[in-house]
C-alpha cells in the first residue's frame, strides 16, 4: 500500500487485493462517475444500523437529493448525511442526479443542529456534480443556503468526519465537507467545477476535458499532497463498483479509527481542531511555490 493511503493501513477484505484502480486523472473521473459506484444510500445501509431518515427543511419541502438521519455505528448514535444520486434512471431524476436545491442544504442544517444539541458525531458522504444551478434554486437562495451550511459546520462542537465517495463538485460538495477529518476514496475527485466546465472556460473547448483533469489536480492523491484532504481510502482493484463489500469493510475500519481520535476530546477542543485544520489549508502548496 502506497504512502498516499491512510496513515495506518486499513483492514482488507479476505481474499481481496486493494490496489490502484486507475493511473490517470481522466480515468479516475470516469470511475468516480461510474453508474454502478456505491452511493450514500448503499453505504449507509452497509455500515450503519437502525437508520432513521429525517425529511424536510421545516420551511418549504423535502429535497431527496440529500439523505440524512440518525443511525447507530457499532452501537454509537451518530448523525449521517450525504448526497443521494440514485441507482435507477427514475430515482436519479427524482433526486436531480445528486444536485441539491437550497431546501436540501437547509434540511442538512436542521439535521446537524439536532446532532449538535444531542452531542452526536456527524458523518457525511459527498458525491455530487455540484449544487443545482437552475433559476428556481437561485431564486430560493442557493448561495446563501450553501454558505450557511458551511458556516454551521465550521462552528460545530461535535466530531465531523467527511468522506468524498465519488464526485466532489464545487460549493455543492464543500457544503458537506467541512470536517475535522476529510477522507477521500482512491478514485473519487474533488474540484471547484467539472473538467468539462474548466475546459470550456479556460480553452473554450469542452472536448479538452481530459487535459483539464490533469491540470486541475482533482484526484485524491493530488489533494492529499496539497493538504486539502487528510487521507486516501483505497478501493478494490477496478474501482469500488467491482467489489462494494470490500470497500465497506475498509470504510468501516477507517470510520472507527477516525471517530476514536475524538472520543476523549472536549467539545471546545474539537471545534478548535477543525478551525486550525482549515486555517492551515494551503500551507503545503505555499511551501512548494504553487500558491
Amino acid at each position: 500500500m502506497s504512502a498516499d493511503t491512510l496513515d495506518s493501513a486499513p483492514v482488507e477484505a479476505p481474499g481481496t487485493e486493494l490496489a490502484v484502480s486507475a493511473s490517470g486523472a481522466a480515468e479516475r473521473v470516469a470511475l468516480a462517475r461510474h453508474p454502478g459506484r456505491p452511493g450514500t444510500a448503499e453505504i449507509v445501509g452497509a455500515l450503519f444500523t437502525d437508520f432513521f431518515e429525517q425529511k424536510g427543511d421545516r420551511a418549504s419541502c423535502d429535497d431527496p437529493s440529500i439523505l440524512g438521519g440518525i443511525a447507530l455505528f457499532h452501537g454509537t448514535p451518530v448523525t449521517v448525511l450525504g448526497h443521494r444520486k440514485g441507482s435507477s434512471i427514475e430515482e436519479r431524476m427524482r433526486t436531480n442526479f445528486g444536485m441539491p436545491s437550497p431546501e436540501g442544504y437547509r434540511k442538512a442544517q436542521r439535521i446537524m443542529r439536532a446532532a449538535e444539541k444531542f452531542g452526536r458525531p456527524i458523518i457525511t458522504f459527498v458525491d455530487t456534480p455540484g449544487a443545482y444551478p437552475g433559476l428556481e434554486a437561485e431564486e430560493h437562495g442557493q448561495g446563501e443556503a450553501i454558505a450557511r451550511t458551511i458556516e454551521l459546520m465550521s462552528a460545530l462542537t461535535v466530531p465531523t468526519i467527511c468522506v468524498i465517495t465519488g464526485e466532489g463538485g464545487s460549493g455543492g460538495a464543500l457544503a458537506l465537507a467541512v470536517g475535522n477529518r476529510v477522507l477521500m476514496l482512491e478514485n473519487a475527485v474533488y474540484s471547484v467545477l467539472s473538467p468539462e466546465g474548466f475546459a470550456s472556460i479556460l480553452w473554450k473547448d469542452a472536448s479538452r476535458s481530459s487535459e483539464a483533469c490533469e491540470v486541475m489536480k482533482l484526484t485524491a492523491q493530488d489533494l492529499k499532497e496539497l493538504g486539502v484532504i487528510d487521507a486516501v481510502v483505497p478501493e478494490p482493484a477496478g474501482g469500488a463498483h467491482e467489489n462494494p463489500e470490500a470497500l465497506y469493510q475498509v470504510l468501516d475500519t477507517c470510520l472507527t479509527r477516525e471517530l476514536a481520535r475524538f472520543a476523549k476530546m472536549s467539545r471546545t477542543a474539537i471545534a478548535q481542531d477543525r478551525y486550525t485544520k482549515f486555517r492551515a489549508m494551503g500551507a503545503s502548496a505555499v511551501k512548494r511555490g504553487r500558491a
